[in-house]
């Protein structure tokens, strides 16, 4: 794993239940700006059981991919109490990590 995947792994442990953060916020906070793709890989290969993989999302509020499974990632953040209409998160500035 690379340094840069470690600290979007360290980071995304961070993201607290009900909230949620964009490929592109963990980018920045790795220290590589404009890397969102990057992290979205990283989310992609990482295999590591009990990280909160969707809590992240894409810009804007989208929820994105995860996997193909969408409903699945909706599913997980409802039950953390993020409301969720049409594929994105309402209340996004609300919920968004860090504040």
């Amino acid at each position: 794993m690379t340094p840069f995947a470690r600290r979007v792994i360290h980071l995304l442990r961070k993201v607290p239940p009900g909230r949620v953060t964009t490929y592109g916020d963990l980018a920045r906070l790795a220290g590589r700006p404009g890397a969102a793709r990057a992290v979205g890989n990283i989310m992609r290969e990482a295999d590591e059981p009990g990280l909160p993989y969707h809590r992240v999302i894409a810009a804007g509020g989208r929820l994105g991919g995860y996997g193909g499974q969408e409903g699945l990632k909706q599913a997980l953040l409802r039950q953390e109490g993020v409301p969720v209409s049409r594929g994105r998160i309402r209340e996004f500035s609300r919920r968004r990590w860090p504040d």
